[in-house]
């Protein structure tokens, strides 16, 4: 018997084979990462720079002039490239083997003068998949590290280049603070789709409920098992940049991630409710399938019930006794002894769906006359169908 579902990736990926038992801070490159590009950006107050950098040779007197710089390395295919950035911002090379293993939990960590965060970045290009997104806030820069071209750090670039943006002002902590912000702030829009999802799969389950639609049920809990594991510890990072002091983060800045904690824990509410409403949406598919089964059941059962009769009286009459005696059934020389009998199992049928209709076992449900008044008012309940709950 062939399954209604196809077979799911593994939530924990497992390591490449080559990075098993290698030396700790080996830089070890996923022959299928794309190849790495590297933007600068480089701001103060009076202006903003953007480029691609080809040559990485300049960055050591970028890092000698005055403002904050930002480093966006896309791609993680060119280790050569990564070890030349580790190698002239010094950092610390466990950081750099995280970097390369693009399946971390969202993190913390801290390496005298530079800290390591990491966390999971929603990715656009494909529905309900994140991606790792590395990033190092040192002393006036600070180095994004993504897996594939394209994120979500649009907003902060309009924010650079406008003249007079808040962040052209500060320093790379808020930088920092403002890529972490777009980061978590992208999980919003894709929590409502997938809220709008799951209102979609509520009413299929009322109206028509199918295999098919307990394998989207089955699928749309097993993405929220994934979003909540990624945003768990996000949450628990985020506590400890905004709570614990550090010479890098200002304390005025502090306050913001403070903020950032914040709407993490909103979306883990949201995230803790719609795996309610999963759950819920099982129950109510079970609930669904019984109540269409108790509905066949009683439409059945009052057609049983009604030539039950029907099957007594063409029985009595086929036993075909003889009608010498006036007690033998007399009615089979009548004239009208078969149309009598017709006409009997008519008014039979009609009488029995009459019953039953009084009684309330056809169509619909009880209306609001059969429910008892409960203390001053009546129960009326209604049969529209009750309002969403997101």
């Amino acid at each position: 018997m062939k399954r209604p579902w196809k077979r799911r990736k593994k939530v924990l990926t497992a390591r490449r084979p080559e990075t098993l038992g290698a030396a700790p801070g080996s830089v070890i490159i996923d022959p299928q990462a794309p190849p790495t590009s590297v933007y600068l950006t480089k701001f103060d107050e009076q202006a903003v720079q953007e480029r691609e950098l080809f040559d990485l040779s300049s960055l050591k007197s970028e890092r000698e002039q005055p403002g904050v710089l930002w480093l966006n390395v896309v791609g993680l295919g060119s280790a050569a490239i990564i070890k030349q950035l580790g190698e002239l911002f010094h950092l610390h090379p466990l950081a750099m083997e995280d970097v390369v293993n693009v399946h971390q939990r969202p993190k913390v960590d801290r390496y005298g003068e530079h800290l390591f965060i990491v966390l999971r970045m929603d990715a656009r290009c494909e529905k309900q998949r994140t991606e790792q997104v590395s990033m190092f806030l040192g002393r006036g820069y600070v180095i994004t590290f993504l897996e594939d071209p394209g994120d979500c750090f649009d907003p902060v670039r309009k924010r650079l280049r406008a003249t007079d943006g808040v962040i052209r002002r500060r320093g790379a902590d808020y930088l920092t603070y403002a890529l972490l912000d777009a980061a978590v702030d992208a999980y919003f829009p894709m929590l409502e789709d997938f809220g709008e999802k799951l209102e979609e799969l509520e009413d299929e389950v009322l109206l028509k409920p199918s295999p098919a639609v307990v394998t989207r049920i089955h699928d749309a809990k097993h993405t929220l098992r994934t979003l909540r594991r990624v945003i768990w510890p996000l949450r628990d990072a985020m506590n400890e940049l905004a709570r614990d002091p550090s010479p890098l983060i200002a304390d005025d800045t502090r306050v913001y991630f403070r903020d950032l904690y914040d709407h993490t824990v909103q979306i883990i509410d949201i995230v803790e409710t719609y795996r309610e409403i999963g759950s819920d949406l099982v129950d109510l598919y079970l609930s669904s399938l019984s109540n269409r089964m108790n509905e066949i059941m009683r439409v059945l059962t009052v057609i049983s019930t009604i030539f039950m009769p029907l099957s007594f009286i063409v029985g009595l009459y086929g036993m075909n006794f003889n009608t010498t005696s006036p007690w033998n059934m007399p009615e089979l020389n009548w004239r009208y002894g078969y149309p009598l009998v017709l006409a009997t199992l008519v008014v039979v049928t009609l009488g029995l769906l009459y019953f039953f209709h009084r009684r309330g076992w056809l169509g619909r449900q009880w209306g609001p006359e059969h429910y008892p008044a409960t203390g001053d008012a009546t129960v009326e309940p209604s049969y529209d169908r009750p309002a969403s709950r997101f």
